[in-house]
């Protein structure tokens, strides 16, 4: 008597269902976590749980790479933070070494200061030397022109128009004069930077002051 082999459904079920899942995987699976933090593996993938990360699996349902969550507004900014004061960092290291080819030593810098504020107040003593020259003429018109007015006399516009070319050129040699002190005190700024950071990546401190004596030449 012949017996016909016979499968029960259950085991019929799960046959097609491993079947259903080894053409699932070969046909590209991901696995990644819902919004309700479920583990879900699926052939497509929501956008907002690429966010989360996940898997990405092979053939044989075995993960052949895994993607990182992607970072957050803090970390983000935390990389932004690092990349900057990278940045920074190799900035400064070019300037100290621009620096160390001009002064080898704190000194160096505090004469240079000297010699280029010295330079720049002698630019201002020439300049108030032609401002002294143009007030003597200026006091010269403007005696006379008082001198005419005392008598009755008009004074000549030509005379009128000198007085106000020597007031403007006073005004315009003053300017000049503060402008410079104003790059006195930019260059000494700067300088005084310098020397201070000079100390510290070369590790020996000034020995002259930063106000420069009346003896220095």
């Amino acid at each position: 008597m012949q017996h016909r082999a016979t499968t029960s459904p259950v085991i019929a079920g799960l046959t097609a269902l491993g079947l259903l899942v080894s053409a699932s995987v070969q046909a590209g699976m991901y696995r990644y976590t819902d919004d309700n933090g479920q583990l879900v593996i699926s052939n497509t993938i929501p956008q907002e749980a690429t966010k989360r990360g996940y898997d990405i699996l092979g053939s044989n349902g075995r993960t052949v790479e895994t993607i990182p969550p992607a970072p957050t507004a803090e970390e983000l900014a935390a990389r932004k933070a690092e990349q900057e004061r990278r940045k920074q960092q190799e900035a400064q290291i070019e300037q100290d070494r621009q620096l160390l080819k001009r002064f080898s030593h704190p000194d160096q810098a505090v004469r240079a200061m000297h010699r280029k504020i010295q330079e720049l107040e002698g630019l201002i003593q020439l300049k108030r030397g032609n401002i002294s020259v143009i007030s003597n003429q200026l006091d010269q018109k403007q005696s006379r022109a008082a001198d005419m007015e005392r008598a009755g006399r008009d004074i000549p516009e030509a005379t009128l128009e000198t007085i106000y070319r020597l007031e403007g050129q006073i005004r315009d040699i003053e300017r000049e004069i503060s402008a410079q002190r104003q790059e006195i005190d930019a260059v000494a700024k700067a300088f005084i930077a310098d020397i201070k950071r000079l100390e510290e990546i070369t590790g020996t401190e000034r020995t002259l002051p930063l106000e420069a004596s009346s003896e220095e030449p």
